[in-house]
């Protein structure tokens, strides 16, 4: 049906831009379509370029409840200018989107808007909109000049791109050799890492298409997510106790189960969706060897108050360094939301350090790349704090921190993830 896809993506929009979803939520339902998940997240990517051309057109803002045809007028202005989708067919699917919506009202709206970006020279209004802007908020873009100073526009560019699909194979099913042959003979192109067991795909595809997926072999893990979980590695023996707190989905989780290292581990989280749905993944993936229960790691009911030997804590964050996945984030976050962010981090850091028994280590991560939430957590923690101590860590790709080891996307196959160890001294 003419401008279904574009309807599909204005609605996205609205849910998204209003914060009530995410990009998690568009692509997992039933009813999307390639185009309009690629409209969806192209218009996310190019907001701010996209809104300072579509506002002037405007004459008044449109209401709360007509956001919607918001986003319709952002599909519209995406493919003209990032699409080959001819001007004249993106015109008519697009108004035609408006009466799909039952917004029939908006169609003359969307046809004039869309005419006047069309009359323009495409490549000259995206190098106006581009110049204006690096597709972040400038709240942001301070934050990220500040800390990373010369590197900071090649990072915003990185934050812009698409993301690649990364993959970990379940070597407790298969071996990274056999899974590998397995893919060369599906003729899915790959490119190997630093991990034996991680690998990036050329091309992304529905991960229920991989080779071995619905047995379990593989699953889908960014390649800083499996990086993450290396300084534990090298540190854990057979018998020793390991809490995985705020442990859904349980990527890290099941990347520590796989290596096979002999841990009794119990994981919580406070989300029971979450949880349900991690433990989905575990039968996948044939992980039953662990403990799994509700609990809210910034207090302590759900403890027996047998100390850990390590615990990991994957902390709630911005999400900064997942921009390339969840571009929505910069647009709906605010720098109230770190502020917010870096007190509940605190929180828990403080909270589950009494949970680790002296000479054990905590694994403090995030998937933010700004100091707030990272170095400077740690920090605080370390001021007030005379039993704890870092670990120097040194991971294969990324850069240290004064705590702890930042991973960038400057690194195409990279989100942005933090990680710092901790000890309590002895």
């Amino acid at each position: 049906m003419s401008g279904e896809a574009q309807a599909r993506a204005a609605r996205n929009l609205k849910e998204i831009l209003s914060g009530r979803r995410t990009t998690d939520w568009a692509a997992a339902a039933s009813n999307q379509s390639s185009l309009s998940l690629e409209l969806t997240y192209g218009c996310l990517r190019r907001y701010f370029s996209l809104a300072a051309q579509v506002d002037p057109l405007l004459a008044k803002p449109l209401r709360a409840k007509d956001r919607d045809i918001y986003g319709l007028l952002l599909t519209g202005a995406y493919q003209l200018q990032h699409t080959r989708v001819p001007a004249h067919a993106a015109l008519f699917e697009t108004v035609a989107a408006a009466r799909l919506l039952g917004k029939a009202w908006a169609k003359g709206l969307v046809n004039a808007v869309l005419r006047k970006l069309a009359a323009a020279v495409p490549a000259a209004a995206a190098a106006a909109a581009a110049a204006a802007t690096t597709e972040h908020p400038a709240w942001l873009q301070r934050l990220l000049e500040d800390q990373y100073d010369a590197d900071a526009a090649a990072l915003m560019q990185a934050n812009n791109a698409r993301a690649p699909l990364c993959l970990r194979i379940n070597t407790r099913k298969i071996d990274p050799q056999s899974y590998r042959s397995h893919l060369d003979a599906a003729k899915i192109e790959y490119s190997e890492t630093w991990l034996p067991e991680a690998l990036v795909l050329e091309a992304p595809r529905p991960a229920a298409t991989l080779p071995g997926f619905g047995d379990g072999w593989v699953a889908v893990q960014d390649i800083a997510s499996q990086l993450a979980v290396v300084p534990l590695l090298h540190r854990v023996s057979t018998g020793q106790r390991l809490l995985d707190a705020c442990s859904a989905p349980g990527g890290k989780l099941f990347r520590l189960l796989e290596a096979d290292r002999g841990l009794a581990i119990t994981a919580i989280d406070k989300s029971p969706g979450r949880l349900a749905a991690m433990r989905e993944i575990a039968a996948r993936l044939g992980h039953e060897q662990f403990e799994c229960r509700a609990g809210d790691a910034t207090g302590l009911d759900w403890w027996d108050g047998a100390p850990f030997d390590h615990v990991l804590l994957d902390a709630p964050c911005s999400g900064t360094g997942t921009l390339r996945r969840h571009p929505e984030i910069k647009v709906v976050r605010q720098p109230a939301d770190i502020a917010g962010g870096v007190e509940l981090q605190a929180a828990l850091l403080v909270n589950l350090w009494r949970t680790v028994r002296r000479g054990g280590r905590l694994l403090y991560c995030t998937c933010s790349i700004l100091a707030e939430e990272n170095d400077q957590v740690v920090g605080t923690f370390l001021g007030k704090h005379r039993d704890a101590q870092t670990h120097r860590l040194s991971l294969p790709t990324g850069r240290a921190t004064r705590y702890g080891w930042q991973l960038l996307p400057l690194e195409p196959v990279t989100d942005g993830l933090y990680v710092a160890m901790l000890e309590k001294r002895s």
